[in-house]
């Protein structure tokens, strides 16, 4: 008989892990990393992705398959409860029927703007009232230029931020093309610069097309591999490229297995950074009374009631 895959080892219940999905250029195969990577980390506890871009500039809310109140039912200003947010979270599916959650934008396309928090520090709050497990962020800031903005200007930056929160492993997409593969490489040389934890980072080329990586894609892997944790590949998906990730059962076996690939990394470069088990999540600061909050104090960051 042939022997059953062993099934993947569960997270602790008290941690959280973070997995910032960031790109330097838009088209760097963001979101779609994204979705396999929550697919596959649904295996091993509750999990959820964060949608920060706005809307009509997001495919989430098209992939999910039972839609959420969305994120206009918890506004930054007001206290919620985690029931509150779990009903507005939308629920996505993965190939063996695991089930896990996204955050994002609900509202029709014509219905009044919704402000996003931009500081990382506002979403973990969010995952943190959620009590998700794993918590996926779908990024929408270039991660080159944020990182040599901030550095220029003298504060942290996105980038940094996200990569600053308990248990964070940053993954970098890319094109896998040689323009992908430039853009990539400054953002990775930005990165050194501002001291960030490339240690600890995933990189993810993103197939465009069938057939083998090109050169540059495949130079580049070698040269990046003893910087970063991991370098992986996601091959080319005409179901995706077609309709996106509403459907994963649709998916080709090999996307499924890169979504698996993804996860053991992610895991691995936690283990080697917090050690085995990982340690219990920090429970975030309540915000304050918004009626006390001075104008401008922890913009965007919501109350837990």
């Amino acid at each position: 008989m042939p022997r059953r895959p062993h099934a993947p080892a569960p997270l602790p219940r008290d941690a959280r892990i973070v997995v910032p999905v960031m790109g330097a250029v838009g088209g760097s195969g963001r979101s779609t990393t994204a979705a396999l990577l929550a697919g596959a980390l649904a295996a091993r506890g509750s999990t959820a992705v964060l949608d920060t871009a706005p809307r009509l500039t997001s495919p989430w809310p098209s992939w999910a398959v039972e839609a959420g109140t969305g994120l206009a039912a918890v506004p930054p200003d007001q206290p919620f409860t985690r029931g509150q947010l779990l009903a507005a979270a939308s629920r996505c599916a993965s190939p063996p029927g695991r089930g896990w959650h996204v955050l994002t934008d609900h509202q029709e396309w014509s219905g009044p703007l919704l402000p996003l928090p931009a500081e990382p520090a506002a979403w973990y709050q969010l995952a943190a009232a959620g009590g998700w497990q794993a918590v996926v962020t779908d990024t929408v800031h270039p991660a080159g230029h944020d990182t040599v903005a901030a550095r220029r200007a003298g504060h942290p930056g996105l980038s940094a931020g996200w990569c600053a929160l308990p248990c964070a492993v940053p993954v970098l997409c890319a094109a896998a093309t040689g323009p992908g593969v430039r853009v990539l490489q400054t953002a990775v040389m930005a990165f050194s610069a501002a001291g960030l934890p490339l240690q600890r980072a995933i990189v993810v080329f993103v197939g465009t097309g069938e057939g083998r990586a090109p050169a540059a894609v495949r130079a580049a892997s070698r040269m990046l591999r003893p910087m970063v944790s991991a370098v992986l590949g996601v091959p080319f998906d005409p179901h995706i490229r077609a309709f996106g990730m509403r459907e994963p059962e649709r998916l080709k076996s090999r996307t499924a297995k890169a979504g698996e690939r993804l996860a053991e990394a992610v895991i691995a470069s936690l283990h080697a950074t917090w050690g085995t088990p990982l340690p219990p999540a920090p429970l975030p600061a309540v915000a304050p009374n918004p009626a006390a909050r001075p104008c401008g104090s922890a913009a965007g960051l919501p109350g837990l009631s």
